[in-house]
């Protein structure tokens, strides 16, 4: 199954409310890395922020199997090959006891984290401010992470409510503030769906797992009805840990009443 390109897309399917889960499905090769992409804003990412690329000691090699394996064995670093490429790159390895932790990466476009604060974690620390991550997805993950295989690749989607549609999306000032400007009437051109198409592959060579990242953006005037829909809902039914870490009661109402506005027009047109 292809998970196709757009935020619409990966929106439609990714997990929205419930228990947490993977939601991975089998991709060919073809299907791996983004097809056609802004080639300048990645290239321009990176000269602009050099700190987005870090390399562990003792990661060199999987860093470079990986920079050759998205670049078609081009001779780069992990930073010109996600700069080659719309995918962030992130490589992981297993430590002494079998955990894996991210030892190198190059994230030029980021989802409200920053790499010096997870490089060198392990999986659950990564994931530690998702609510439910450590009892209902973390034994999952660490299992798939020890027994995937090479060759396979696996993709998921997930989604997120954003307060506007920049490529790095690193917000400093306090949610309240953020989504201040949101309304009912301006949501749809306010608030923009930000959508994650994540990868994962063994890499045959040093055994470490490429983990990849490719944002797709979109306004939410730009969604349909239905998926417009769902997200209000769904956006209503989650709990009150990942409602908060989400910033949705700044902007949940604004949205229910846009999506109802929007399906009443949809009945009547």
């Amino acid at each position: 199954m292809a998970l196709g390109f757009t935020a619409e897309a990966l929106a439609s399917a990714a997990r929205g409310s419930g228990a947490l889960r993977m939601g991975l499905s089998r991709l060919a090769e073809e299907d791996w890395l983004w097809p056609r992409f802004d080639a300048a804003a990645r290239r321009d990412v990176f000269a602009r922020h050099p700190d987005s690329i870090i390399i562990q000691t003792g990661a060199q090699a999987a860093a470079a199997e990986a920079a050759a394996l998205v670049t078609g064995g081009a001779h780069h670093t992990l930073g010109e090959a996600a700069a080659h490429v719309w995918e962030d790159l992130c490589v992981l390895q297993p430590d002494a006891q079998g955990a894996y932790r991210l030892t190198a990466a190059a994230v030029g476009f980021p989802t409200d984290w920053r790499l010096h604060e997870k490089i060198g974690l392990p999986l659950t620390a990564i994931h530690a401010p998702i609510h439910g991550y450590g009892e209902q997805l973390a034994a999952g993950v660490d299992h798939f992470f020890a027994t995937l295989p090479a060759g396979p690749i696996f993709g998921r989607s997930n989604w997120f409510v954003m307060a506007n549609g920049s490529h790095r999306y690193l917000p400093q000032d306090d949610p309240a503030t953020r989504f201040s400007h949101v309304t009912g009437e301006n949501a749809g051109k306010a608030l923009f769906l930000r959508s994650e198409r994540q990868t994962l592959r063994r890499l045959p060579g040093t055994g470490a797992v490429l983990f990849t990242i490719g944002i797709a953006l979109s306004a939410f005037d730009g969604l349909s009805v239905g998926l417009l829909a769902r997200i209000a809902q769904d956006m209503a039914a989650l709990g009150s840990g990942e409602h908060e870490r989400r910033a949705a009661p700044h902007y949940a109402r604004a949205l229910a009443e846009y999506a109802a506005r929007r399906m009443e027009l949809e009945k009547t047109a």
